[in-house]
């Protein structure tokens, strides 16, 4: 088995609270680099709120499973474009959270109201309205994503990228508050923040 079991478990169990707390849906996924073979990823068709270790697949940046299992997701690419073209990168989360995905549907900034999302930098936008099922299309995002942390997809969701899953975690969390409190914000008034 390429990954230890406790990767597996981390990457499941990180993946289970982002669906309980709405970050992640039925679609979303996460990933955690395998240096030298590829990625550690979430089963195309595993089901978001019962994951588990068994759940989690490796392949290489180019899909192909490195071990038996079932296929991982088809935006598999957001995960291995980024890998490619960021060392530093040692995880990848792509979920489609609710508050953060109504920016990126209307073209709004989300801007920090938090002290949390301090930590969060610039965040980038993807402008195409597309499912990342594509090498040109995984190479397009991971421009787009330069040297930051996160980028939303226009009207589909976010990618974070960090250095850890705990890392990622944590951003994916941030920016949903965060994205959440600017909104409700906004419908009290026009006050800079």
């Amino acid at each position: 088995m390429i990954g230890d079991h406790e990767e597996r478990q981390t990457l499941a169990r990180s993946i289970l609270m982002l669906e309980r707390a709405g970050i992640i849906d039925f679609n979303g996924h996460a990933s955690i680099r395998l240096p030298g073979y590829g990625m550690l990823i979430n089963s195309g068709v595993s089901v978001r709120s019962a994951l588990t270790a068994n759940d989690i697949v490796a392949i290489d940046f180019d899909g192909r499973p490195i071990e038996d299992g079932p296929a991982p997701p088809r935006e598999f690419h957001i995960h291995s474009e980024i890998y490619r073209r960021r060392p530093d990168v040692n995880a990848v989360i792509h979920a489609h959270p609710f508050w953060s995905t109504l920016f990126s549907s209307t073209g709004k900034a989300v801007r920090p109201v938090t002290m949390q999302a301090a930590v969060l930098g610039e965040i980038r936008e993807f402008p195409a309205i597309a499912s990342i099922n594509t090498k040109p299309l995984g190479e397009e995002l991971a421009a787009t994503l330069g040297d930051h942390h996160m980028a939303l997809l226009k009207s589909h969701g976010a990618v974070i990228a960090a250095g850890s899953i705990l890392e990622a975690f944590v951003l994916a969390v941030y920016l949903e508050e965060n994205a959440e409190r600017q909104y409700r914000a906004e419908q009290i008034g026009d006050r800079p923040y």
